[in-house]
């Protein structure tokens, strides 16, 4: 038995090799019906090849072969132009595996694809494995982070999450046209020129060190900044994906600093505010006031200064207010000395914070301040050198402003600038714009930064046209920060607590 299932085989190996050697030898294609070698034949019209090629029979259109190749051929129509390895159909376009990448039809994706997707007008509508890249405004970036939408944007249900606003839900409207939603993605990927899922790579950090001109003492500090910076951008990416208004963040020259650090860049001090208060209530002004205002146009503002790693936020908003009291009062503006309060306001801690209700008073009991050339701001708490006789303003007392900001408004343009607390969290990485971050995230009750207030506005977005009423607000940390210097607060519903603490000294 074993004997003829060998001889068996061996015929039919036999068989098999006669075959392949006179196929060889161009007699045709062996017809088992006949027993006979037969030429083969040419079906079809336009000379097309309707015959089986040594697998199934396939039938083409459009003057197209549609079946297995033994070498590569250049169909039309943009049909793939690999061999294929298996049966294709529909369309006129292969959906299945491909071994190797193919050139699609009508903008279709010019990846291999892992499983089968669904075609539609020159899109596919379902997740890709790998990026790939549609038309018909489709989306231009990696599927797996945000989305620009746009007049095509897919409106159908999502089954897993696309970006922070987890759409999963059909869309009624287009929401990733709107012009805020365009704003934060756009804002997103132009983070120093990088996408989202870049900010922690260390080229963006070498860009961020670049442009602050950032040098660490050893690769162990570098290290330490690469991830305190990381973890910043995170921070970033929060801020701009609350925020309400037209503020843009992101790496400013404070992006390398931890929280413990960049608290020393603020210094205001409610808990140094004394229990009896020697303010008085200022009076609201019975004007109406004009849709926007600017002290900085009208001389009484000096220009912008650096407190450096100094918590003297109050001591600059302090000077602030009383250069512009007095310039408005007596037409002489002078740049007067923060570090004269630093050292020698002793209710308040120099470097470590204070208040500007002590400060007013601190400056009436000194006998007045003199200019920033006399007494040099170094950022350092010293030993009280004041001397009275080069004094050039003084103060006789303080008032304290109401919490609504129409009064506000009011108040400033008939008095001049404004002394203010405010919530700090949103200004570390703040870059220009309007801010209106959530409440959640710059609580109007914990004031940690002075500031001064000196004119305000409104800005009308580009696309809706929304109107954003805001406050210009003056730093103390450079005009390489925010803008020259200057931040713009939305103004109406107590923003970061913007309205929460506002003061002037009163001048003679």
């Amino acid at each position: 038995m074993r004997l003829l299932i060998a001889l068996s085989t061996v015929i039919s190996c036999l068989t098999y090799a006669q075959l392949l050697r006179n196929d060889k030898m161009n007699l045709g294609v062996y017809n088992h019906e006949t027993k006979h070698y037969e030429k083969q034949n040419l079906l079809g019209s336009d000379n097309h090849d309707r015959i089986p090629h040594g697998m199934k029979h396939l039938l083409g259109s459009g003057n197209h072969d549609r079946v297995p190749h033994g070498v590569h051929l250049l169909g039309s129509g943009d049909h793939d132009r690999v061999p294929h390895g298996v049966d294709h159909s529909g369309d006129g376009h292969n959906q299945e595996i491909h071994p190797t990448h193919m050139l699609g039809e009508d903008g279709h994706d010019n990846h291999p694809h892992t499983n089968r997707v669904l075609g539609g007008d020159g899109h596919d509508n379902h997740p890709h494995h790998k990026p790939l890249l549609g038309s018909g405004d489709h989306d231009l970036v990696p599927h797996g982070t945000h989305l620009l939408g746009g007049d095509d944007h897919d409106k159908i249900h999502h089954s897993k999450k696309f970006g922070s606003n987890r759409e999963r839900k059909a869309h009624k409207k287009r929401t990733f046209g709107r012009e805020r939603e365009v704003r934060k993605q756009k804002h997103a990927k132009k983070l120093l020129g990088a996408g989202i899922h870049d900010l922690g790579h260390m080229g963006v950090f070498k860009s961020f060190m670049k442009q602050h001109n950032k040098v660490y003492q050893n690769q162990g500090e570098f290290k330490h900044r690469f991830n305190i910076f990381r973890q910043n951008m995170k921070k970033v990416y929060i801020l701009q994906q609350n925020e309400r208004g037209s503020a843009k963040y992101g790496a400013t020259k404070f992006a390398d600093l931890t929280e413990h650090e960049f608290s020393q860049m603020l210094g205001l001090r409610p808990d140094k505010k004394p229990e009896t208060s020697s303010m008085v209530p200022a009076e609201i002004p019975d004007i109406e006031a004009p849709v926007e205002f600017d002290w900085r146009d009208k001389g009484a503002v000096t220009p912008i200064k650096n407190q450096g790693m100094c918590g003297s936020c109050w001591a600059f908003s302090v000077t602030g207010n009383v250069e512009g009291q007095w310039a408005i009062k007596h037409q002489h503006l002078y740049s007067l000395s923060e570090q004269e309060l630093v050292d020698c306001d002793k209710t308040d801690e120099g470097c470590n914070g204070g208040m500007p209700e002590n400060a007013y008073e601190a400056i009436k009991k000194l006998g007045g301040l003199e200019s920033e050339n006399d007494y040099p701001y170094d950022g350092k708490d010293e030993q009280c050198h004041f001397n009275r006789s080069m004094v050039k303003v003084t103060v006789n007392g303080s008032v304290e402003l109401p919490q609504d900001e129409t009064d506000l408004a009011k108040w400033l343009v008939q008095s001049g600038p404004i002394s203010i607390g405010i919530n700090a969290n949103a200004l570390q990485f703040y870059v220009g714009g309007v801010s209106h971050p959530l409440k959640f995230l710059c609580n109007p009750k914990n004031l940690d930064h002075g500031m001064l207030i000196v004119g305000y506005g409104v800005h009308t977005t580009k696309y809706l046209h929304r109107k954003q009423p805001y406050w210009i607000v003056k730093n103390s940390w450079g005009s390489d920060w925010g803008e020259q210097g200057y931040y713009r607060v939305y103004r109406g519903d107590g923003t970061c607590g913007v309205n929460q603490m506002a003061t002037s000294a009163i001048v003679p």
